[in-house]
């Protein structure tokens, strides 16, 4: 058997190759159609502009204006020549159905005649034809993210102000925000930066359609960062309580310091929030009085209050006390006589024994006067000045007691004068 199959093994080689040669041949001469297929070819939709003269506006469905696959039979000598650039799928708007559906129409750009067929996997584009709506909407700039500790944002502002939006009314109505959003994370100085344009409805959830035309899809965003620091308020008070009131010093508030915000320049120039003359006026006052102070009115040009639960009104109540009359007395021999020149005597005839004496104050202060520690005097020297004489006549003469209280005592005593019998020496 194995001699059978190796006999004259040239001469079976040579019948093989002879035989193959003719079949090549043969086959060149006949070109068969063959079967040739080509993936993801788009369709061209022409004449869309007979829907926009209408005011509609069309939308492809299911991705329709692609086809996955086109399938052609043409000779091989056509189909060798062939490939994806050569097929044209067309869909005219003239050909658009009741259905809103569009023939689709396959053909080669070259040797089209020679075609045995070409059919694709789908033979219509489906449209979404709608009425076409224009709306104008306000760019809202929303900053995400947190500024680095010690700073907060300040204003937030877009270069355009407004987005307009055409295409499917169904698409245009759900529309209610359009935003641009900046991510401010850690930064400490101000942001600049074109931001993406984003289309939300009522639940918040963005649009996204191919159909939509946008007159810009990005738009600039400036993000004023600014500094933080906690400085103090000062009260300045003005105008002089009614007659027997006075001013006890005391002044207290709801707020003794604010937390402001700008540039960091600024910011560093300023120490306090001082609320100036006028604005506190405790004139004719006869009990506390209270002033409500707005301290956004006294903040520097660019400087902005940082706390978002304080509205910048401020309570500042200064007290007022009434002064009252405390009387104490002394001793006539306690009082000294002082100034009183070398070639004179002196002595108090008037009262005999005792003198009363009046301190005007408030209560506080007079409760921390020790009048036992007081000294009381009459100093003929001044005396004499104020009267303008240089030296005193023998007589008698109604002159000004002292009383020497602490130096920061706003304590004062009433005036009151004792008679003094002047001669001379003997």
């Amino acid at each position: 058997m194995k001699n059978k199959i190796t006999k004259n093994w040239g001469l079976k080689l040579v019948s093989f190759l002879f035989a193959s040669m003719v079949w090549i041949i043969v086959t060149n001469i006949n070109d068969p159609s063959v079967p040739v297929r080509f993936s993801d070819i788009p369709v061209t939709i022409r004449n869309v502009e007979l829907l926009t003269e209408r005011g509609q506006i069309c939308e492809v469905l299911d991705d329709s204006d692609m086809i996955d696959t086109v399938t052609i039979y043409a000779p091989k000598s056509v189909i060798d020549t062939l490939d994806k650039s050569n097929v044209v799928a067309i869909a005219d708007v003239n050909d658009l159905t009741s259905l809103d559906t569009i023939p689709i129409k396959l053909s080669i750009n070259k040797y089209n005649d020679k075609l045995d067929s070409i059919k694709g996997n789908i033979d219509t584009v489906k449209l979404n034809i709608e009425d076409k709506q224009t709306r104008s909407f306000p760019i809202r700039a929303n900053v995400v993210g947190e500024v680095r500790e010690g700073y907060m944002i300040g204003d937030v502002s877009t270069e355009q102000n407004l987005l307009r939006v055409s295409g499917p009314q169904s698409v245009v109505s759900r529309i209610t925000k359009v935003q641009a959003d900046v991510d401010i994370s850690g930064f400490t100085s101000n942001v600049g930066t074109d931001a993406d344009i984003r289309l939300y409805d009522e639940a918040g959830v963005e649009i996204k359609s191919s159909s939509l035309e946008r007159s810009i899809t990005k738009v600039r965003v400036n993000v004023e960062i600014l500094e933080k620091k906690t400085v103090p308020i000062t009260y300045t008070v003005t105008g002089i309580p009614a007659d027997g009131y006075r001013l006890t010093g005391e002044i207290s508030s709801t707020r003794n310091n604010v937390v402001i915000a700008g540039r960091s320049k600024l910011i560093q120039n300023i120490n306090e929030i001082e609320i100036p003359e006028g604005d506190i006026d405790v004139s004719g006052a006869r009990e506390d009085m209270t002033t409500l102070i707005d301290i956004k009115k006294y903040l520097p040009d660019g400087v902005v209050l940082a706390e978002e639960d304080f509205t910048g009104m401020v309570n500042v109540t200064v007290v007022v006390g009434q002064e009252i009359r405390r009387t104490f007395s002394t001793r006539v021999d306690n009082i000294r006589i002082t100034g009183l020149p070398a070639a004179f005597e002196a002595e108090i005839i008037d009262p005999e024994d005792e003198c009363m004496i009046a301190l005007i104050g408030l209560a506080s202060e007079l409760d921390t006067v020790d009048v036992n520690s007081l000294e009381v005097s009459i100093d003929i020297v001044a005396w004499l000045e104020e009267e303008g004489v240089e030296e005193p006549e023998p007589g008698y003469y109604r002159i000004p007691l002292k009383v020497s209280l602490p130096e920061d005592s706003a304590v004062v005593w009433e005036e009151s004068e004792v008679q003094v019998y002047i001669t001379e020496a003997e």
